[in-house]
């Protein structure tokens, strides 16, 4: 038996040390601060897993849980079927294709606070052409004094900003479809819808997946953009769960608390997208047995 030369596992040594650094070192600090009452930088008490029972407990958390998950899958809801619908009409070659590309791509290059800046104004019913032209139609809309407006706001904000994303994605997908399946499809006489649902969808199926996980994580880790637009409020219709640790954390400078809610929301994550992932192969197997049955 030939044996197994293991020399190229040194290759990837810089990247172990680089996620050491980056993730591994900083997570076993937070899991020491989580189980530690910090009085000082010289007096630390061991409290075991009491800080991650009194944020359990915790309405506040409860409330931004339930407001994050809704947004999130709100995000999804909205932003999936956009950046599809976007995609199938995006132009497959030629110089309006290379346009199209760039034009659809501009908001992702946007950085994070700038896009709530820009909300900021356009939201507005003195200078704002989306706020003014709400009022001009006589809807009383202020997204710094309704919850609803304030959360709508931050919904629609997100979907400008991702939505072409999942488009890119998508556009992807459509184009790695070789053209014998359209072809095929032409011979057979197959209409529009049935060719997206045999032939496109089936077949952007990965990037869909991949679509999905990074938007939900993503959305479940919005922190800049609302904090820039409306500063969590008004009152807490916009605090969502990084806020909600960023006022634990920084002005409450509760680190024990900090670091056991920092945990629960890796292990919320993990566990959400887990969940999402698999429910998703799911479909797509039965989906893809319906075909072929």
């Amino acid at each position: 038996m030939k044996p197994v030369n293991q020399k190229a596992w040194f290759l990837i040594l810089p990247v172990l040390v680089c996620v050491a650094f980056s993730a591994i070192i900083p997570l076993m600090t937070v899991v020491n601060y989580s189980v530690q009452d910090i009085i000082s930088p010289e007096r630390r008490i061991f409290v075991g897993t009491e800080w991650f029972t009194s944020v359990m407990r915790d309405p506040d958390l409860h409330e931004a849980l339930w407001r994050q998950i809704i947004f999130s899958f709100s995000v999804l809801a909205c932003e999936i079927p956009l950046g599809i619908l976007l995609a199938l009409s995006m132009p497959a070659e030629g110089w309006r294709a290379s346009i199209t590309l760039v034009v659809v791509a501009l908001s992702l290059l946007i950085p994070w606070n700038v896009v709530g800046t820009i909300w900021q104004i356009y939201g507005r019913a003195d200078i704002g052409l989306m706020g003014a032209t709400l009022q001009l139609m006589n809807i009383d809309y202020n997204y710094t004094g309704n919850a609803t407006d304030a959360w709508l706001t931050v919904l629609l904000m997100d979907i400008w900003h991702w939505t072409p994303l999942v488009a890119l994605l998508c556009y992807a997908g459509l184009r790695s479809i070789p053209d014998a399946y359209y072809q095929a499809a032409r011979i057979d006489g197959a209409s529009k819808l049935d060719v997206f649902r045999f032939i496109q969808l089936p077949k952007m199926r990965g990037v869909l997946i991949i679509a999905v996980l990074l938007r939900f994580m993503d959305s479940f880790m919005i922190y800049t953009e609302p904090f820039v637009l409306t500063g969590g409020g008004p009152g807490n219709a916009t605090t969502f769960l990084s806020q909600y640790l960023t006022q634990k954390a920084v002005g409450q400078f509760d680190l024990g608390p900090a670091a056991a809610f920092s945990l629960i929301y890796f292990l919320i994550i993990l566990l959400l997208c887990f969940i999402l992932y698999n429910w998703m192969q799911q479909v797509g197997t039965q989906a893809k047995e319906q075909t072929h049955g």
